[in-house]
């Protein structure tokens, strides 16, 4: 198949530290390619991919101060692909709001990748839109009535993370995520204090989140008990994930994914994490970590946690969440949609064929 890879522009794909939807992004436009179909990926131009690579921006968006107004760029890439649009089999968008009003003008369908969790304003906007095709990353984000084609985890090359089979010693906990209050950072800091135990966080503090950082974060930062790493490359995540007792997702909205989760268990470690959107089918409760009710139980649990057997941890990942499930889940939606189309171009030639031979209407069309 010939296919379309929209990416978000904030980021390079891969992003070379955080950065989950283009991490994502990479890892399927490479597979599909490897699986010997026609990708082409429409992204920043500094990535790296085994795709044909469309450049929408010079270098991510992110990281280039020459670039003040980013919505041009975020406009322009939708509008560069679907000129396209007949040069596709199908369009896979990981964009968000921004592809919806020009997929509805062109007949190469589009599927969309739910990122992100629905607010008011964007579930009304996609309510606009809900006939088009739509894949959520987790059964509980499916918070709008959409025409949802399935449900596809997210899923990561499981060998790029080297197994741990006991954790430093002495132990501590893994906080790795933005820097802001909706992934809980402030109450990975008192799940800390309250368990005695030392935590090591990493990641990154937008410009947003920057007065809820030296708000509820950055005091607490003493280099002993509670540790500040910033942000970290593939390697450096490994290593922090690897070698924790355990990793605190103490998250306070419905998230819907949450890709350090599996890789954390990938390198053998388990996650105890909030009872919240897509957690509970992300963690398997008492075997790859704890799912928990409260803030306070998650630092109850600790005990049972230290106790699991981190070689079921990373099993749980290989096989739930790797890149080849992922892309087996994608292409096969890709297919069934491009087949539908297909027999519905075919059923309409058949039925104008069938009518003007029996009413002679020559040219005349449906």
């Amino acid at each position: 198949m010939k296919i379309a890879q929209i990416a978000p522009l904030w980021e390079t794909v891969p992003p070379p530290t955080y950065g989950g939807i283009e991490l994502v992004v990479s890892r399927v436009s490479d597979e599909l390619v490897r699986r010997g179909h026609e990708v082409t990926l429409f992204a920043s131009g500094d990535s790296q991919t085994l795709a044909k690579l469309e450049g929408v921006s010079p270098r991510a968006l992110r990281l280039d101060p020459d670039i003040k107004e980013h919505i041009i760029y975020e406009v322009l890439a939708p509008g560069q692909v679907y000129q396209r649009a007949a040069d596709f089999d199908i369009i896979h968008s990981h964009v968000g709001v921004w592809s919806l009003a020009l997929a509805s003008m062109v007949s190469t369908p589009t599927v969309h990748t739910l990122h992100g969790s629905f607010t008011k304003d964007s579930a009304k906007v996609f309510g606009e839109y809900g006939s088009q095709s739509y894949i959520s990353i987790s059964n509980a984000q499916r918070q709008a009535d959409l025409n949802y084609a399935g449900t596809v985890y997210n899923g990561i090359v499981v060998e790029e993370y080297p197994f741990v089979e006991k954790p430093h010693d002495p132990p501590y906990l893994a906080f790795l995520g933005r820097f802001s209050p909706e992934k809980g950072p402030q109450h990975a800091i008192a799940i800390a204090k309250k368990t005695g135990m030392k935590l090591k966080m990493a990641g990154k503090v937008d410009i947003v989140d920057k007065e809820f950082y030296e708000a509820e974060v950055e005091p607490f930062i003493d280099g002993k008990q509670i540790e500040f790493l910033g942000e970290v490359n593939h390697a450096q995540k490994s290593e922090l994930l690897g070698n924790a007792a355990a990793t605190l997702f103490a998250i306070t909205w419905r998230e819907p994914f949450g890709l350090v989760m599996i890789e954390s268990m990938a390198c053998g470690t388990p996650v105890i994490g909030m009872n919240m959107g897509s957690v509970p089918e992300v963690v398997a409760h008492g075997v790859s970590g704890m799912v928990c009710d409260t803030y306070e139980e998650m630092a109850s649990v600790m005990p049972q946690v230290l106790e699991l057997d981190r070689r079921k941890c990373r099993e749980h990942v290989q096989n739930n969440f790797s890149v080849t499930q992922m892309v087996d889940g994608y292409e096969a939606i890709y297919e069934k949609i491009v087949r539908e189309r297909t027999e519905t171009r075919w059923y309409m030639q058949a039925l104008r064929a069938s009518l003007e031979s029996i009413t002679g209407l020559g040219s005349r069309r449906l």
